[in-house]
């Protein structure tokens, strides 16, 4: 069992050093920082990319808005061919063709067919419309900044999310560092025990125990050897690049000093600069528009008109005639069975819903600010007393692994002080990549975190 253990370890390191370098001669992996990671991700992430699109499709809705304010001219040609003698007649009175002959009682009520090709240029502009197209426009400005402050807002989302992709590969190596030094001391404790049962010092069960602990951190490598791939895959979806990219990371998980702002100042930084809640208040602004718009569907409206055609036989020889035509209208509903009265109505219920959410986002805000900064202050502390714990541990399993030689101590305790200095390193870790996850995402409650942030260039 003995041998079987060690080479199952040979094995597996064996295995993790070819495919690292079969991997590193195949693929030839490109050096990754954290800023790096994010600058890509924020080109190539493909819900950045959505963000984008909804900007554009904002800013295209202003140019519409903008376009109900201009006159607008259109085109006709029009082909027709009948007999039908209100049409014959008029036709040829457009055409100017028409003789006394066509007064023939039978040529009235009997024309030939008669073809024409009328030519139409139109144009109509709205004068005044109780300010309902100004009023679209602005809604229109204030829907296209709150497109953009989604993109804001999508941009810190995604930096966030590289940030905790990238620490979580990072972690994974350290875990994977932490599980192959857990399998060497698992061995060496298997090794004591052999020797102290083949010397007979110990029962059997002892040795027994210690080579289901060498299992179990065989188990614990493999487990955190896939970790780490895992982790990888994650980073690559993160940044929009191809799962199976494979890129090297220079940098290592350590502690690094970040300035931690005070409650207040996150807080009031939050509720300043959240592209979030100005978003909220940009679509509260618009709403607010929709009710201008409403009411201005009560007021009257008056449109400018005019027309010009030409009619001829064929299409493109002449001789026909032209005419025109122009005028104003004034339009006033008198009564539209209570829909106007409903529409209004219904504008602003969804207008005090919108000022509802705006409270209600301020307030989750607020929350999210705070459950960050304790996170953050929390993991803060940790990695003091995990560091601690590290070098008790490491000095609790010296002792332990002595006492063991010299026969003053049982298996349990020997296997008990290694559990326990694998967990200190593991707590210790763990703690330094919450830190500077919950950094981060202190900083994106409070609406600052950027690819120029001090967590992502420490």
């Amino acid at each position: 069992m003995k041998t079987l253990f060690r080479v199952a370890l040979s094995l597996a390191s064996a295995t993790v050093l070819i495919a690292a370098a079969a991997a590193q001669q195949e693929a030839r992996p490109s050096s990754l920082t954290l800023h790096q990671a994010v600058t890509i991700a924020l080109e190539k992430n493909p819900l950045r990319k959505a963000a984008i699109a909804d900007t554009k499709a904002a800013s295209a809705g202003v140019r519409e808005a903008r376009s109900f304010l201009m006159p607008h001219l259109t085109f006709s040609e029009i082909a027709t061919r009948g007999n039908d003698p209100v049409y014959v007649f008029g036709t040829e009175l457009r055409q100017e063709r028409f003789t006394s002959a066509d007064f023939a009682l039978n040529k009235l009520n009997s024309p030939l067919p008669l073809g024409n090709f009328a030519t139409r240029f139109g144009g109509t502009w709205t004068l005044f419309d109780s300010f309902a197209t100004w009023h679209g426009v602005n809604q229109a400005k204030h829907m296209n900044e709150a497109a953009n402050m989604q993109l804001s807002r999508t941009g810190q989302e995604i930096v966030f999310k590289v940030v905790g992709s990238y620490y979580a590969v990072l972690l994974a190596g350290k875990e994977l560092e932490v599980a192959a030094q857990s399998a060497k001391t698992a061995q060496s404790i298997l090794d004591r025990s052999q020797n102290r049962f083949d010397s007979g010092l110990t029962v059997e069960s002892d040795l027994l125990t210690a080579k289901v602990r060498m299992a179990a951190r065989l188990r614990e490598l493999i487990r955190a050897r896939n970790t780490v791939e895992e982790t990888r895959a994650e980073l690559n979806t993160a940044m929009g690049m191809p799962i199976d990219s494979v890129f090297q990371l220079p940098e290592t998980l350590a502690e690094h000093a970040l300035p931690i702002p005070t409650l207040q100042a996150a807080e009031k930084e939050a509720l300043a600069n959240r592209p979030d809640l100005k978003r909220i208040a940009s679509e509260e602004a618009a709403q607010r528009q929709s009710v201008s718009i409403a009411k201005s569907s009560f007021g009257p409206r008056v449109d400018a008109f005019a027309g010009w055609e030409m009619d001829n036989p064929t299409l493109l020889a002449g001789g026909g005639g032209n005419n025109w035509s122009s005028g104003v209208e004034v339009q006033l509903d008198i009564f539209q069975g209570g829909a106007k009265r409903a529409e209004l109505s219904r504008q602003q219920a969804l207008e005090e819903k919108a000022v509802a959410m705006k409270k209600a986002g301020s307030d989750a805000v607020r929350l999210e600010v705070r459950r960050a900064y304790y996170e953050t202050e929390t993991t803060r502390q940790e990695i003091d007393v995990a560091r601690a714990a590290i070098a008790q541990a490491e000095e609790s399993l010296r002792i332990n692994q002595d006492r063991y030689d010299g026969g003053l101590s049982t298996i349990t305790d020997l296997l008990g002080a290694e559990d326990a200095t694998r967990r200190s390193q593991t707590d210790y870790w763990e703690a330094v990549y919450h830190f500077q996850t919950s950094y981060a995402n202190l900083e994106l409650a409070s609406g600052s975190l950027n690819p120029q942030s001090p967590v992502v260039t420490p």
